[in-house]
């Protein structure tokens, strides 16, 4: 026997609904009955809990085969699954299927459900559409293990779009300027390679041939390099990083700045706290955050856009060690040297992380008006 299916939340609405399935159409409004709505962090997408005594508010849906296993695939990324239910409808009880999170699901990482804001509904909209467009190719593990960057791409694309992009010397081109004539995405687990083809206007006017180009689709991130202009004193975290190692380096440990992925719902400020925090151990102030200049480091071949920052702080010896996320596998060993040993560092070409050289240089420059006033900066 063929059930309807309850939806609620955003999935009750038909422009969300459609980032999953196509021309389903709505039938009645419906309450289910003993369930209550939640999210499993970090994600925000509501999923149902049993609950006895709460209701949750839906609709009902008649979605054919092919639909029905796409909802399937999507919601089972949250770990959810479809069991039969009563529905109240106009009054009166029916059997519908609604996805329900299983009894044990971790109660550690579940909580209320609540309204999304327009920043957020953007984010999970677009974090759901792409997912989706994978769907036909990949399994639940892959889809699984993209949804946490398609939801930081999905975000990295909110602030690109918000950006005020000004065009002084350059240009002012548009979007319309350049044609997506095939979008492909030829990889996509944790991190994901697009590929696709395109037209894009030339300075004569006229558009280019098509030409194929591909990237590593990745999301904003940060980095922080702490400064004590007290003491003189800068703090650079060593670790192993992959790229060196592929590469062919024969030393992969890398000193850099303090360096983290925006998560998708926090700013890039709130991230450089939150990183140095676990990373360096360092509580900083957020007005002592200074710009250093947010750029793309390598534009022809990723995505990733970064937010850099030089931090005023105090930084004592003692905060010096290792440390990380042991559920990111992350060792991390912080040195605290005079800002000349980090200029030496840089010249003799052991410092040969790029966001490091550009915070190092851009201190350089504004050392000596921090180190002016640091009492009433440190003091704020």
């Amino acid at each position: 026997m063929i059930h309807p299916v309850f939806l609620f939340g955003p999935l009750g609405h038909a422009d969300f609904a459609n980032a999953v399935f196509t021309d389903i159409p709505f039938g009645q409004g419906a309450v289910l009955q003993d369930f209550s709505a939640c999210v499993v962090v970090p994600s925000i997408m509501p999923c149902l809990l049993p609950d006895p005594g709460a209701t949750v508010t839906g609709v009902l849906i008649q979605p054919d085969a092919a639909s029905r296993a796409r909802l399937d695939l999507f919601l089972g990324v949250f770990g959810a699954v479809p069991i039969p239910v009563k529905v109240c409808v106009a009054g009166k009880m029916t059997t519908a299927l609604a996805h329900v999170l299983p009894m044990n699901a971790p109660r550690s990482k579940i909580r209320p459900a609540t309204p999304w804001t327009s920043d957020q509904a953007e984010i999970m909209y677009l974090a759901t559409a792409e997912v989706m467009a994978l769907a036909d190719n990949l399994p639940k593990a892959a889809l699984q293990a993209r949804w946490p960057m398609a939801l930081a791409h999905a975000a990295s694309q909110l602030r690109a779009r918000k950006s005020k992009d000004p065009a002084q010397l350059r240009r002012d081109w548009q979007r319309s300027d350049i044609e997506l004539m095939q979008g492909r995405r030829p990889y996509a687990w944790y991190f994901a390679v697009a590929e696709d083809d395109v037209r894009f206007r030339k300075f004569d006017g006229g558009f280019s041939d098509v030409v194929k180009r591909a990237g590593f689709v990745m999301s904003d991130a940060v980095t922080v390099l702490p400064y004590d202009p007290v003491r003189d004193m800068v703090m650079v975290i060593e670790q192993f990083r992959f790229g060196p190692w592929v590469r062919g380096a024969r030393n992969a440990w890398l000193l850099e700045p303090v360096a983290g992925r925006v998560d998708p719902f926090e700013s890039p400020q709130d991230c450089a706290l939150r990183e140095t925090l676990e990373e360096a151990r360092i509580t900083l102030n957020p007005d002592h955050l200074f710009p250093v200049g947010h750029v793309y480091p390598s534009p022809g071949a990723i995505t990733e856009f970064l937010y850099q920052f030089v931090a005023l702080t105090d930084l004592p010896i003692e905060a010096e060690g290792v440390a990380g996320l042991d559920s990111e596998a992350e060792d991390i060993r912080s040195h605290i040297i005079a800002f000349d040993r980090l200029m030496e560092l840089i010249a003799s070409g052991e410092v040969v992380n790029g966001p490091l050289v550009q915070s190092a240089y851009w201190l350089a420059l504004n050392r000596d008006r921090l180190r002016n006033d640091a009492p009433a900066q440190l003091g704020g």
